[in-house]
């Protein structure tokens, strides 16, 4: 698209940027990478030594298994997350926001006070160390309390949002057995509101093995729960006892999409996950005590452990409760300039949005203090890339990343001290083993597609699936399909600049005459013409073969005209190729997608081809499924 980068950071930014300091002065980012996979033992001991971690840090920093899966970092290691992510003074721990404009912010001695109560309350419910404490709540700070407190007293968290209807949540929380349940009472989007304490009573009735649920909102009594006031009451003045736990103890349970099957339960472990954290934040993103934090996301999606975790690096979190496009289409860009944020984190698909829309933000908001912005949930397209410069800031750090629930961080990302090329994730995250392999496991290099994978462990490894005992499902779902390597299910490669590109699940990846298609490729020359809102595509079996359907949404007022399909076919022959060419283009009202914003491609690809859809609880709405297969259906050629 361009042969210059679309952002360099000036000397100064290197020269001050948290992962020079941890190098030692100034240093090539590949030869970092290249010790940081070397010696991982020597590696993340540095990062916990860069982060000041709280805890006994023991005399091994990693310990080798019979796999990859079966390795330890830190074996003798104690700590206690929350006393970690509790360590910050100030004024603004946690700033809250919702759509309609209300605010609440805790100091951080607030948010310390706070957990000490719920703590107090939860231990006298029997909760302690590898009990789990699920939250079934929006994005407020009563979710992030409610975290610390559990995670205080060594128990495992787990949290969904309250857009899950009851198998949703039954299908996530039963298979873990809570002892306590925090849930709303409701929650606005779009400025709709929505009432769930009919749903919390049926939620209840499932969860047999619950001591106490406790009810977040307003004074709405609900039959066998306790108001949220009234715990922190119970426990006012009680100070956080932090219970040092092992490196490996769990911290987490989250939760896969679910949208093929019974959601995965992987359960992560508190060292690990920190560290992960604090490495991303610190070297990769260059957050530091006097940042502002807001990520654009639910309790649903890893990435609320991902903002909830830079309490760590003692900067503020900002929490967003509501849709960002209420009231207006600006709603985030105002909360930004309002609180000051420094790094502002959403997803591909809202910066694919604004563009869509016109937003030019930089017309019209100072985002003056805003040094870095953060995109994931899909790849982020050149086109979104070159947006952000154009529209939104010209100084800007983009940083696109991906990873996911499985390791509750990234596998590739930013280098705060390096160029932005459009398209392109700047580099391998440090500590990662990254690879682009083919399906032999051969390595591959800049332009082959391939999946990615990682060839050495790392310190956010999950601990396994719960209920999982022998880690043989664990074991299936990374590592059998190319022995000793992580096979993480996205399709990639590398760029000549050293940075990747993903171009879709490997898993959805389109196969028409046995040619690999990635699905982010082909949406990226649909998406340019103004008339295509967004697009899905799949594979449709037809003999020994399959052929390229594309699903497409539509802008206001536009139909799909022959003149269209002509244009789409056209645009994506000449962008792609000719195997690109959808065999069928069918338009829709909406697009299904997870709860997380992420296509449901192969939930469509099974309904459409008669194979069981396992799970529709991990949709965002069922019916966009049904209406987008009835409507594939019904379509001739």
């Amino acid at each position: 698209m361009t042969d210059r980068p679309l952002w360099t950071p000036s000397p100064e930014r290197v020269a001050a940027a948290s992962i020079t300091r941890f190098a030692g002065g100034p240093f090539d980012y590949t030869a970092l990478h290249r010790i940081s996979v070397d010696d991982m033992g020597m590696f993340w001991s540095k990062v916990w030594d860069h982060a000041e971690v709280l805890g006994d840090k023991g005399r091994i920093n990693f310990a080798a298994g019979h796999d990859m899966a079966s390795v330890r970092f830190f074996p003798d290691a104690h700590l206690n997350v929350a006393q970690n992510l509790l360590r910050g003074g100030g004024p603004a721990a946690v700033i809250a926001i919702d759509e309609s404009g209300g605010r609440r912010q805790l100091s951080w001695d607030a948010l310390r006070a706070e957990v000490g109560a719920l703590a107090a309350w939860l231990g006298d419910r029997g909760v302690g160390a590898g009990d789990r404490v699920v939250a079934w709540m929006p994005n407020v700070p009563e979710t992030l309390v409610t975290m610390l407190a559990a995670a205080a007293l060594g128990a495992v968290f787990s949290s969904t949002s309250p857009d899950f209807g009851v198998d949703g949540v039954i299908d996530r929380f039963g298979q873990i057995e809570p002892k306590v349940l925090v849930a709303t009472t409701g929650y606005r989007y779009g400025g709709k509101a929505f009432d769930c304490l009919e749903r919390l009573g049926d939620i209840q009735a499932r969860l047999p093995t619950l001591r106490g649920t406790l009810l977040v909102g307003a004074n709405r009594p609900a039959p066998a729960t306790t108001p949220w006031a009234e715990a922190l009451a119970f426990g006012d003045g009680c100070v956080p006892r932090f219970e040092r736990m092992p490196f490996d103890h769990p911290w987490y349970v989250l939760f896969s999409s679910g949208t093929t099957g019974k959601p995965k339960c992987i359960v992560h472990r508190a060292g690990g996950v920190l560290l992960k954290h604090l490495e991303e934040h610190q070297l990769q993103c260059d957050v530091g005590p006097d940042d502002r934090f807001l990520y654009f996301t639910t309790p649903g999606w890893m990435m609320w452990n991902w903002l909830a975790s830079v309490l760590a690096s003692q900067a503020t979190v900002v929490l967003f409760d509501g849709s960002p496009f209420h009231p207006g289409p600006d709603a985030l860009w105002d909360l930004t300039d309002a609180e000051g944020v420094t790094l502002f984190g959403t997803s591909a698909k809202y910066i694919d949005s604004m563009a869509k829309a016109g937003r030019r933000p930089m017309a019209t908001h100072r985002l003056d203090t805003v040094r870095t912005i953060v995109s994931t949930g899909s790849p982020l397209s050149p086109e979104s890339f070159v947006y952000v410069y154009d529209a939104v800031k010209t100084d800007v750090h983009l940083a696109s990343i991906s990873g996911g629930t499985d390791l509750c961080g990234c596998f590739v990302g930013s280098d705060p001290t390096g160029p932005v090329w459009a398209g392109e994730i700047q580099r391998p995250a440090l500590g990662m083993a990254v690879g682009v392999a083919a399906d032999d496991g051969r390595l591959l290099g800049p332009g082959e597609k391939g999946e990615l994978v990682c060839t050495a462990p790392f310190p956010s490894l999950p601990l396994g699936f719960w209920g999982d005992d022998d880690g043989s499902r664990y074991r299936a779902a990374y590592f059998d399909k190319r022995p000793g390597m992580w096979s993480h299910g996205d399709f990639a490669s590398w760029t000549e600049h050293g940075g990747i590109v993903i171009h879709g699940r490997s898993d959805a990846t389109l196969n028409p005459g046995g040619v690999r298609i990635g699905t982010a490729e082909l949406y990226r020359q649909v998406e340019q013409m103004p008339e295509v809102l967004e697009a899905l595509a799949f594979a449709r079996d037809v003999g020994d073969d399959v052929e390229v359907v594309l699903l497409v949404r539509l802008d206001e007022g536009i139909t799909l005209d022959d003149d269209l399909e002509k244009a789409i076919r056209t645009r994506i022959r000449t962008g792609c190729s000719p195997r690109h060419v959808p065999a069928l283009i069918v338009p829709v009202d909406d697009l299904p997608r997870t709860r997380s914003g992420k296509l449901a491609e192969l939930a469509v690809a099974d309904a459409v081809n008669g194979r069981t859809v396992r799970s529709t609880e991990g949709l965002a709405d069922s019916a966009t499924l049904w209406t987008a297969v009835d409507r594939v259906r019904a379509t001739t050629y």
